[in-house]
């Protein structure tokens, strides 16, 4: 595409980028789907046969709704044209239906959908100053974000393959962050409540909006030395943001008050009897406590220290099943997961009110949000790494730093990932693309930030190299060995915490430069 680009000029090479994405999507259509894909022929069904008060009570499939009305009410808009492409999809009792039409249609609904996420990105796009005026097209900040964003790999293979809606729903969230940047204060809070309502994972970043907003919006002056003047404070702002979030909230919930059935929304939102790790463990800090935990159960059986009557044989042998049992260290409730969420958080919103950075300090706090969420929260699913990803995106185009650490957490975080498509005909496409990026992400980077120090170090980048075999290990050698009838659980787990190493590394990198970084003057009198 560089040729494209070098012709095309001007602000034209966003156009090819976009367009050749979209091209990719579409040649991605007959790809392996996921249970996803039923879920959402599940939920255009019910929202299309059902009025609003069965809507969260209909039970027929397995995979009843659970995302915020919002979602509820763009399916049911969805509903409305699937119904041109094939009737049948509509039918309740038609579970697991995939007629080829109802594929074109679920399919290209994501890709059409993904509209939005092309102009959040192209907001994005003017929000990076491009202080390094660079001759080339290729070198421009501006352009590098483009592509880490357009062609982020994890995005393509969740939504275009694996199938989901992430794309518009990241669409709405990076165009708040613009407007936020942009000093549009009520429009970046009136897209993410409405985000919120859209899907309500988006809840782990919130407490970065609502402590942006109230520092930069609801008071209106700093002192001198960068301190917040409490005079400044506005009640009329602080009324404007709070009808923002009423008037939305009302929009989307309103309804089910009215018909009394708001208890039954929000038990269908938060489902807390689901285990602590997803189906198969997101690589975060409880993939390391389980790994823990088994390694020192099996440790304490060599040596006699556990009675193996007392052990349930579950734990041993299923491993990655819903609820899993700590035989050596505490189980671990819903309450704890919480606790340690919300103080991994607090130190990243602190920075955020006493060292006001302004849009970057903004972003460092969703990414810290994001990630410590992920690292602590209960039943996270993999694909929340990308709330983190994306976001940090921005940040890397800016400084040495963030690049660095972008970069470890892009490349952990998108191959634990891979056990998402497990079928051999998408092996090639995931490595294949995969490769793609991450080559591109470490050699635009790398070109950018030349006159710098490396981006990684050498103990960085041998853990990203290992990568490699690891992934040859579990496609390729271990499908052979014997073990493969006994342990089956051994590639994801290997996976799994070998990834959360690095997630573990990069969040606390993070948050060791934003604690420790000085606040320069120049900044201060922003």
């Amino acid at each position: 595409s560089a040729g494209l680009v070098m012709a095309a000029g001007g602000r034209s090479w966003f156009r090819a980028l976009a367009l050749g994405v979209s091209f990719l999507k579409c040649l991605l259509i007959p790809a392996y789907y996921s249970t996803d894909f039923e879920v959402h022929r599940n939920w255009l069904a019910i929202t299309h046969n059902l009025p609003l008060s069965q809507w969260y009570y209909e039970a027929t499939s397995e995979w009843t709704l659970d995302y915020p009305p919002f979602f509820a009410w763009f399916e049911y808009a969805l509903s409305h044209i699937a119904k041109y492409f094939d009737s049948k999809m509509l039918v309740i009792e038609n579970l697991n239906y995939t007629s080829h039409a109802t594929i074109i249609f679920q399919r290209s609904s994501v890709i059409f959908t993904d509209i939005l996420f092309i102009y959040a990105v192209r907001e994005c796009c003017r929000c990076v100053n491009g202080k390094r005026a660079a001759k080339d097209v290729l070198e421009k900040p501006t352009f590098i974000l483009a592509v880490l964003l357009l062609w982020n790999f994890g995005l393509l293979i969740v939504d275009h393959i694996h199938f989901q809606y992430n794309g518009f729903l990241f669409g709405l969230m990076l165009l708040s962050v613009a407007r936020l940047c942009q000093k549009r204060y009520l429009e970046g809070a009136l897209l993410f409540a409405v985000l919120l309502h859209f899907k309500h994972i988006y809840i782990y970043v919130a407490p970065a909006y609502g402590i942006y907003l109230l520092r930069s919006y609801c008071f209106t002056a700093n002192n001198a030395d960068g301190s917040l003047k409490w005079r400044s404070f506005s009640l009329l702002h602080v009324t404007l943001l709070g009808l923002i979030v009423c008037l939305v909230s009302a929009l989307s919930l309103g309804p089910f008050i009215v018909l009394g059935q708001l208890p039954q929304v929000i038990s269908r939102l938060f489902p807390f009897k689901r285990g602590l790790c997803h189906a198969y463990w997101a690589p975060n800090f409880w993939a390391l406590y389980n790994a823990m935990d088994k390694a020192l159960t099996i440790f304490g059986l060599k040596c006699d220290f556990l009675d193996p009557t007392k052990i349930p044989k579950a734990s041993m042998t299923g491993g990655l099943v819903q609820e899993f049992q700590h035989t050596v260290l505490p189980s671990v409730t819903p309450l704890a997961t919480l606790i340690c969420t919300f103080m991994s958080i607090l130190p990243s919103v602190f920075c955020l009110w006493f060292k006001p950075q302004g849009p970057r300090g903004f972003l460092q706090c969703l990414v810290l949000c994001a990630l410590s969420s992920f690292m602590f929260g209960w039943h996270v699913h993999e694909k929340a790494i990308l709330l983190a990803i994306l976001p940090l995106s921005l940040l890397s185009v800016q400084r040495a730093k963030d690049a660095g650490i972008y970069l470890i957490l892009t490349t952990t975080g998108h191959f634990s990932l891979f056990p998402l498509l497990f079928t051999p005909a998408e092996l090639p496409i995931k490595i294949l693309l995969m490769l793609l990026f991450t080559v591109y992400s470490f050699s635009s980077l790398k070109s950018l930030f030349r006159r710098e120090r490396p981006l990684l170090n050498w103990l960085e980048t041998i853990y990203l190299v290992q990568l490699v075999p690891l992934e040859i290990f579990c496609e390729i050698i271990f499908p052979l060995t014997p073990w493969k009838q006994h342990f089956p659980f051994v590639p994801l787990l290997l996976t799994s915490v070998y990834c959360a190493l690095g997630v573990t590394y990069a969040w606390l990198k993070l948050y060791i430069s934003v604690l420790t970084e000085r606040i320069s003057v120049r900044q201060k009198a922003e």
